[in-house]
């Protein structure tokens, strides 16, 4: 694709990120905040994948669309993500409303594309990429575009090659030699036989660099790069979401092609995948590389101080900015914005979201405005927890899930045996948990 077709072509793209639903898998994480705004890594929220991802590629007019707890995601894009203000790029979050035509909130993905559609035929754009909120990975967008021309797709899916066992917990795409999809099973669980059915071509391993006696299934990402007319009458229906309802109705009329996609790639939307994904990026070399100078990951810059480390043992751990931490031990953690711990505490396989503010205010009953410090307070001995946004925590408190997976206590979650203490939480000193 020539430079001058190229710019073109990413003109004519607009980029619709999807925020999801409740967040129910991701609570109580998701109790005050949307999914995509959901902090990771010390710095970034999970929004500024999808949004880097497509400012790497040269895709610079993105939607976002939420209907949960939209405020905090609002505020965050509209301060992160200032473009020039003569130019046509933009990055807008569309929280569900009412509409002349629609009062309901959003049924599935494709309902929350089809209630905006007014929105997005504003323009003349000529592509439709559909993006996840919740995933981490790092994509050239622009070589699935070039894809797309060259196969004169109706609709390209992006896939990743997945072995037999994974293969059970996604929808799976089946294509021909040329890499034109001619199946859609979703999550195919323990049908082995169908599965057989649904590994990929030798000559599509070939083109993958993928051995080809190599048993690969194409695993569908979530990610969906429509033309305009072809997307227009695929949601002129009832259809709820793209992957169960519309996806298979579409494969059989029109040119519908896999995009091959082989770099890191993992779904965030669990506290487990959550969680686990994030650690992976305090190893020595991790899966995923927020140091790539040519492809960075954006976000909201807040102007903090280096973090001050006082005689504390750090190993394996990422730091963020505006931290202060004394005489701690911490190993194999993520260390969050702004986040204070004080002498003898021990933190492991945990991850501290930091704070706004180094100080909560509040009114007294008497009317006087007070703050206390957000900290993690002296001798205090965390183990394989997130600390939400906010969250205070006491002298002498000890937080480990031992053998539970899942719990609601008092003050905080334990989920898929991960304790979770939520944002702006207490925890007294002292407590046990």
């Amino acid at each position: 694709m020539a430079i001058d077709s190229q710019h073109r072509t990413l003109q004519n793209t607009l980029a619709i990120i999807m925020g999801g639903g409740q967040g129910s898998r991701l609570f109580p994480l998701t109790h005050r905040r949307s999914k995509p705004a959901v902090p990771l890594a010390g710095k970034y929220r999970i929004v500024d994948i999808p949004i880097s991802n497509c400012i790497n590629s040269g895709i610079r007019q993105m939607y976002v669309l939420t209907q949960f707890n939209s405020e905090s995601l609002n505020r965050h894009v509209t301060s992160g993500y200032s473009f020039d203000h003569f130019g046509e790029n933009f990055v807008h979050v569309l929280a569900a409303q009412q509409t002349p035509g629609d009062d309901n909130w959003y049924q599935g993905t494709a309902d929350a594309v089809r209630q905006n559609m007014s929105y997005f035929l504003e323009k003349p754009y000529k592509h439709f990429l559909i993006l996840s909120g919740d995933q981490l990975y790092r994509m050239d967008f622009r070589t699935m575009l070039r894809q797309h021309e060259i196969t004169k797709a109706d609709l390209t899916i992006a896939t990743t090659p997945v072995e037999r066992d994974p293969a059970r917990a996604f929808g799976l795409m089946h294509t021909d030699d040329e890499g034109r999809i001619t199946r859609f099973v979703e999550k195919p669980k323990d049908n082995d036989e169908l599965l057989d059915q649904l590994t990929m071509p030798p000559a599509l391993l070939e083109a993958a660099g993928i051995p080809t006696d190599s048993e690969r299934f194409q695993a569908s990402m979530g990610i969906y790069l429509f033309n305009r007319k072809v997307m227009e009458d695929a949601l002129d229906n009832d259809m709820e979401d793209f992957g169960g309802d519309i996806i298979p109705s579409i494969i059989e009329k029109k040119n519908v092609h896999s995009f091959v996609f082989q770099g890191y790639w993992e779904d965030i939307g669990t506290i487990r995948s959550f969680y686990e994904s994030n650690l992976e990026c305090t190893k020595i070399v991790p899966a995923f590389n927020f140091f790539d100078p040519h492809n960075p990951i954006y976000t909201r810059a807040r102007l903090l101080p280096a973090s001050k480390i006082n005689d504390a043992d750090i190993q394996q751990a990422l730091l963020s900015d505006g931290c202060i931490i004394s005489n701690a031990k911490i190993r194999n953690s993520i260390i969050g914005v702004r986040s204070v711990i004080e002498k003898g505490c021990e933190i492991t396989a945990s991850i501290i979201m930091g704070a706004d503010h180094y100080n909560k205010k509040f009114v007294t009953e008497t009317g006087d405005v007070e703050e206390l410090p957000i900290r993690i307070g002296e001798n205090t001995r965390i183990h394989r927890a997130i600390i939400d946004k906010n969250a205070t925590i006491g002298n002498n408190v000890v937080i480990d899930p031992g053998n539970r997976e899942n719990e609601d206590l008092e003050r905080c979650y334990i989920r898929d045996g991960i304790v979770v203490v939520p944002k702006s939480a207490d925890i007294p000193d002292g407590t046990v948990i």
